[in-house]
Protein backbone atom coordinates (compact mmCIF):
# COMPACT_ATOMS: atom_id res chain seq x y z
CA UNK A 1 0.00 0.00 0.00
CA UNK A 2 0.93 3.25 -0.77
CA UNK A 3 -0.16 4.78 2.71
CA UNK A 4 2.15 5.85 5.58
CA UNK A 5 0.97 6.86 8.74
CA UNK A 6 2.10 9.76 10.22
CA UNK A 7 1.93 10.44 13.98
CA UNK A 8 2.48 13.71 14.70
CA UNK A 9 -1.10 13.89 16.40
CA UNK A 10 -0.04 11.52 18.99
CA UNK A 11 2.44 13.81 20.43
CA UNK A 12 1.00 16.92 19.11
CA UNK A 13 -2.34 18.89 18.91
CA UNK A 14 -1.40 19.87 15.53
CA UNK A 15 -3.62 20.99 12.21
CA UNK A 16 -5.36 23.93 11.19
CA UNK A 17 -8.40 22.09 10.58
CA UNK A 18 -7.75 19.34 13.85
CA UNK A 19 -10.41 20.06 16.33
CA UNK A 20 -9.71 16.84 18.38
CA UNK A 21 -6.56 17.89 20.12
CA UNK A 22 -3.99 15.32 20.98
CA UNK A 23 -4.78 11.50 19.99
CA UNK A 24 -5.60 9.35 23.19
CA UNK A 25 -2.75 6.20 23.53
CA UNK A 26 -5.57 3.77 23.76
CA UNK A 27 -6.71 5.98 20.51
CA UNK A 28 -3.67 5.15 19.02
CA UNK A 29 -2.98 1.87 19.53
CA UNK A 30 -6.25 1.10 18.15
CA UNK A 31 -5.33 3.56 14.60
CA UNK A 32 -1.92 1.39 14.38
CA UNK A 33 -3.82 -2.39 14.72
CA UNK A 34 -6.03 -0.96 12.01
CA UNK A 35 -3.18 0.01 9.69
CA UNK A 36 -1.50 -3.16 10.34
CA UNK A 37 -4.48 -5.09 9.46
CA UNK A 38 -4.73 -2.64 6.32
CA UNK A 39 -1.33 -3.24 4.72
CA UNK A 40 0.07 -0.44 6.18
CA UNK A 41 4.08 -0.86 6.55
CA UNK A 42 5.67 2.88 7.24
CA UNK A 43 4.89 5.00 9.91
CA UNK A 44 6.42 8.47 10.23
CA UNK A 45 7.53 9.59 13.32
CA UNK A 46 9.90 12.55 14.85
CA UNK A 47 12.25 13.91 17.62
CA UNK A 48 9.78 17.11 17.43
CA UNK A 49 7.04 15.60 17.60
CA UNK A 50 6.49 15.84 21.05
CA UNK A 51 5.85 12.46 22.84
CA UNK A 52 4.79 10.79 19.93
CA UNK A 53 7.81 8.60 19.98
CA UNK A 54 7.18 7.31 23.46
CA UNK A 55 3.56 6.69 22.39
CA UNK A 56 4.87 4.70 19.97
CA UNK A 57 6.79 2.62 22.41
CA UNK A 58 4.17 2.43 24.54
CA UNK A 59 1.85 1.29 22.19
CA UNK A 60 3.44 -0.93 19.46
CA UNK A 61 3.01 -4.54 19.17
CA UNK A 62 6.57 -6.22 20.01
CA UNK A 63 5.57 -8.76 16.70
CA UNK A 64 4.66 -5.50 14.71
CA UNK A 65 5.96 -5.32 10.47
CA UNK A 66 5.78 -1.83 10.83
CA UNK A 67 9.12 0.58 9.32
CA UNK A 68 9.63 3.35 11.17
CA UNK A 69 11.34 6.87 10.11
CA UNK A 70 12.17 9.43 12.14
CA UNK A 71 14.27 12.78 12.05
CA UNK A 72 16.79 14.11 14.11
CA UNK A 73 16.62 17.42 16.08
CA UNK A 74 16.94 20.84 14.76
CA UNK A 75 21.08 21.92 15.27
CA UNK A 76 21.85 25.00 15.93
CA UNK A 77 23.36 27.68 13.28
CA UNK A 78 27.56 26.30 13.12
CA UNK A 79 27.03 23.61 15.64
CA UNK A 80 26.54 20.75 13.18
CA UNK A 81 28.09 17.37 15.81
CA UNK A 82 27.81 14.13 14.84
CA UNK A 83 27.16 13.08 17.97
CA UNK A 84 24.25 14.65 18.98
CA UNK A 85 22.88 12.99 16.05
CA UNK A 86 23.72 9.75 17.28
CA UNK A 87 22.42 10.42 20.81
CA UNK A 88 19.55 11.70 19.26
CA UNK A 89 19.27 8.45 17.31
CA UNK A 90 19.90 6.09 20.04
CA UNK A 91 17.52 8.05 21.85
CA UNK A 92 14.58 7.88 19.53
CA UNK A 93 15.61 3.77 19.42
CA UNK A 94 14.92 3.46 23.13
CA UNK A 95 12.37 5.49 23.23
CA UNK A 96 10.59 3.33 20.16
CA UNK A 97 11.70 0.04 21.63
CA UNK A 98 13.62 -0.68 18.62
CA UNK A 99 16.62 -2.20 17.39
CA UNK A 100 17.03 -0.35 14.16
CA UNK A 101 14.97 2.09 11.92
CA UNK A 102 13.79 1.95 8.34
CA UNK A 103 14.56 5.48 7.68
CA UNK A 104 16.63 8.68 9.61
CA UNK A 105 16.18 12.10 7.74
CA UNK A 106 17.46 14.82 8.86
CA UNK A 107 14.96 17.50 9.87
CA UNK A 108 15.83 20.69 9.03
CA UNK A 109 17.25 20.44 5.26
CA UNK A 110 19.36 23.54 6.12
CA UNK A 111 21.37 21.78 8.76
CA UNK A 112 22.97 19.64 5.78
CA UNK A 113 23.65 22.52 4.20
CA UNK A 114 25.56 24.60 6.58
CA UNK A 115 28.94 24.43 7.11
CA UNK A 116 29.51 21.23 9.46
CA UNK A 117 26.86 19.88 7.44
CA UNK A 118 29.10 16.84 6.04
CA UNK A 119 29.89 16.05 9.94
CA UNK A 120 26.34 14.74 10.05
CA UNK A 121 25.49 12.91 6.78
CA UNK A 122 29.07 11.12 7.92
CA UNK A 123 27.50 9.93 11.65
CA UNK A 124 24.50 9.04 9.44
CA UNK A 125 26.47 6.98 6.82
CA UNK A 126 28.31 5.31 10.18
CA UNK A 127 24.78 4.37 11.82
CA UNK A 128 23.65 2.74 8.82
CA UNK A 129 26.59 0.64 8.37
CA UNK A 130 26.36 -0.14 11.98
CA UNK A 131 22.70 -1.66 11.22
CA UNK A 132 20.92 0.96 13.39
CA UNK A 133 19.24 2.69 9.86
CA UNK A 134 18.67 1.72 6.96
CA UNK A 135 18.20 4.40 4.80
CA UNK A 136 19.28 7.61 5.09
CA UNK A 137 18.19 11.33 3.64
CA UNK A 138 16.41 14.30 4.85
CA UNK A 139 12.98 16.01 5.22
CA UNK A 140 12.86 18.76 2.20
CA UNK A 141 10.77 21.83 1.83
CA UNK A 142 12.28 23.43 -1.43
CA UNK A 143 13.44 22.57 -4.85
CA UNK A 144 17.11 24.28 -3.88
CA UNK A 145 17.27 22.34 -0.91
CA UNK A 146 16.80 19.24 -3.06
CA UNK A 147 19.82 20.58 -5.60
CA UNK A 148 22.03 21.36 -2.82
CA UNK A 149 21.97 18.09 -0.54
CA UNK A 150 22.12 15.55 -3.90
CA UNK A 151 25.27 18.17 -4.95
CA UNK A 152 26.97 17.32 -1.84
CA UNK A 153 25.60 13.97 -0.87
CA UNK A 154 24.11 10.32 -1.66
CA UNK A 155 20.87 9.31 0.17
CA UNK A 156 18.79 7.21 0.22
CA UNK A 157 15.26 8.92 1.02
CA UNK A 158 13.55 12.12 1.14
CA UNK A 159 10.20 13.38 2.83
CA UNK A 160 8.51 16.46 0.81
CA UNK A 161 5.49 18.47 0.47
CA UNK A 162 2.98 17.75 -2.65
CA UNK A 163 -0.62 18.31 -2.84
CA UNK A 164 -3.05 19.94 -5.03
CA UNK A 165 -2.41 23.37 -4.22
CA UNK A 166 1.77 22.86 -3.98
CA UNK A 167 2.73 21.65 -7.37
CA UNK A 168 6.30 23.35 -7.11
CA UNK A 169 8.26 19.91 -7.05
CA UNK A 170 6.26 18.90 -9.98
CA UNK A 171 6.32 21.56 -12.15
CA UNK A 172 10.48 22.06 -11.46
CA UNK A 173 11.07 18.17 -12.71
CA UNK A 174 12.18 17.70 -9.02
CA UNK A 175 10.60 14.62 -8.20
CA UNK A 176 11.73 12.83 -11.37
CA UNK A 177 15.40 13.62 -10.58
CA UNK A 178 15.21 12.13 -7.32
CA UNK A 179 13.46 8.96 -8.96
CA UNK A 180 16.14 8.95 -11.59
CA UNK A 181 18.73 9.00 -8.83
CA UNK A 182 17.19 6.49 -6.88
CA UNK A 183 15.80 7.98 -4.20
CA UNK A 184 12.63 6.62 -2.36
CA UNK A 185 9.96 9.40 -1.91
CA UNK A 186 7.48 10.06 0.72
CA UNK A 187 4.97 12.94 0.74
CA UNK A 188 3.63 14.82 2.94
CA UNK A 189 1.08 17.72 3.82
CA UNK A 190 -1.23 15.52 0.84
CA UNK A 191 -4.29 17.75 2.92
CA UNK A 192 -1.91 21.15 3.45
CA UNK A 193 -2.81 20.71 7.20
CA UNK A 194 -6.35 20.33 6.40
CA UNK A 195 -6.84 23.33 4.42
CA UNK A 196 -7.78 21.34 1.19
CA UNK A 197 -10.73 19.48 3.04
CA UNK A 198 -12.11 22.83 4.92
CA UNK A 199 -14.92 24.82 2.64
CA UNK A 200 -13.42 27.81 1.16
CA UNK A 201 -16.02 30.20 3.38
CA UNK A 202 -14.60 28.46 6.45
CA UNK A 203 -11.10 29.44 6.19
CA UNK A 204 -9.22 31.90 8.20
CA UNK A 205 -8.47 35.64 6.96
CA UNK A 206 -5.14 34.97 5.85
CA UNK A 207 -6.34 33.07 3.07
CA UNK A 208 -8.30 35.66 1.70
CA UNK A 209 -6.02 35.61 -1.50
CA UNK A 210 -7.25 32.25 -2.55
CA UNK A 211 -10.17 32.19 -0.89
CA UNK A 212 -11.80 31.98 -4.74
CA UNK A 213 -9.33 29.97 -6.15
CA UNK A 214 -10.55 27.42 -3.67
CA UNK A 215 -13.82 27.86 -4.16
CA UNK A 216 -13.29 27.56 -8.02
CA UNK A 217 -11.39 23.97 -6.83
CA UNK A 218 -14.33 22.82 -4.47
CA UNK A 219 -16.85 23.55 -7.44
CA UNK A 220 -14.91 21.20 -9.98
CA UNK A 221 -14.45 18.88 -7.34
CA UNK A 222 -18.92 18.83 -6.72
CA UNK A 223 -19.58 19.00 -10.56
CA UNK A 224 -17.54 15.63 -10.51
CA UNK A 225 -18.89 13.72 -7.73
CA UNK A 226 -15.23 13.91 -6.18
CA UNK A 227 -14.61 14.59 -2.87
CA UNK A 228 -12.44 16.91 -0.95
CA UNK A 229 -10.39 13.77 0.66
CA UNK A 230 -11.10 11.84 -2.28
CA UNK A 231 -9.18 14.21 -3.93
CA UNK A 232 -6.01 14.92 -2.36
CA UNK A 233 -5.40 11.47 -2.03
CA UNK A 234 -6.12 10.49 -5.31
CA UNK A 235 -4.02 12.97 -6.20
CA UNK A 236 -1.01 12.16 -4.68
CA UNK A 237 -1.93 8.73 -5.33
CA UNK A 238 -1.68 9.09 -8.89
CA UNK A 239 1.86 10.87 -9.23
CA UNK A 240 4.08 7.66 -10.09
CA UNK A 241 7.61 8.76 -8.56
CA UNK A 242 5.61 8.88 -4.99
CA UNK A 243 6.67 5.87 -3.18
CA UNK A 244 4.51 6.45 0.07
CA UNK A 245 1.94 9.09 0.67
CA UNK A 246 2.40 10.22 4.73
CA UNK A 247 -0.89 10.81 6.37
CA UNK A 248 -1.30 11.44 9.97
CA UNK A 249 -4.98 10.93 11.47
CA UNK A 250 -6.48 11.42 14.85
CA UNK A 251 -8.90 8.27 15.28
CA UNK A 252 -9.54 5.15 13.09
CA UNK A 253 -12.57 6.99 11.69
CA UNK A 254 -10.57 9.05 10.01
CA UNK A 255 -7.88 6.06 8.82
CA UNK A 256 -10.63 4.05 7.86
CA UNK A 257 -11.77 6.96 5.90
CA UNK A 258 -8.71 7.62 3.66
CA UNK A 259 -7.64 4.07 2.97
CA UNK A 260 -10.99 3.85 1.06
CA UNK A 261 -9.97 7.05 -0.86
CA UNK A 262 -6.65 6.23 -1.59
CA UNK A 263 -7.28 5.32 -5.17
CA UNK A 264 -4.86 7.19 -7.89
CA UNK A 265 -6.80 9.93 -10.06
CA UNK A 266 -5.13 11.68 -12.87
CA UNK A 267 -2.79 14.08 -11.30
CA UNK A 268 -2.76 15.98 -14.23
CA UNK A 269 -6.76 16.69 -13.65
CA UNK A 270 -5.62 19.05 -11.13
CA UNK A 271 -2.87 20.97 -12.48
CA UNK A 272 -4.93 24.26 -12.78
CA UNK A 273 -5.37 24.74 -8.98
CA UNK A 274 -1.33 25.00 -8.43
CA UNK A 275 -0.71 27.69 -6.55
CA UNK A 276 2.65 29.46 -7.01
CA UNK A 277 2.53 31.59 -3.71
CA UNK A 278 4.58 30.01 -0.97
CA UNK A 279 3.21 32.00 1.66
CA UNK A 280 0.32 30.39 0.69
CA UNK A 281 1.50 26.74 0.44
CA UNK A 282 3.88 27.02 3.15
CA UNK A 283 3.03 26.08 6.60
CA UNK A 284 5.76 27.53 8.23
CA UNK A 285 4.38 30.89 6.40
CA UNK A 286 1.00 30.64 7.63
CA UNK A 287 0.40 33.76 10.10
CA UNK A 288 -3.33 32.64 10.98
CA UNK A 289 -2.86 32.47 15.21
CA UNK A 290 -3.59 29.05 14.89
CA UNK A 291 -1.61 26.03 16.29
CA UNK A 292 -1.48 24.70 12.45
CA UNK A 293 1.34 26.85 11.32
CA UNK A 294 4.61 25.18 11.25
CA UNK A 295 5.52 22.11 9.64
Amino acid sequence: MKLGLGTVQFGLDYGISNQGGQTTENEAAGILALAASKGVQIIDTAVLYGSSEQVLGRVLPANHRFQIVTKTPRFANDRADGQVLEDACLRSLNYLKQDSLYGLLVHHADDLLAPGGNVLMERMVELKRRGLVRKIGASVYTASQIDGIMDRFAIDLVQLPVNVLDQRLIRSGHLAKLKKAGVEIHARSVFLQGLLLMEARDLPPYFTPVRGHLEDYHVYLRERGISPLRAALGFAAGIPEIDVIVCGVNDRMQLNEIIANAAALDPADFARFAVTDEAMVDPSRWQTGDRGGGR
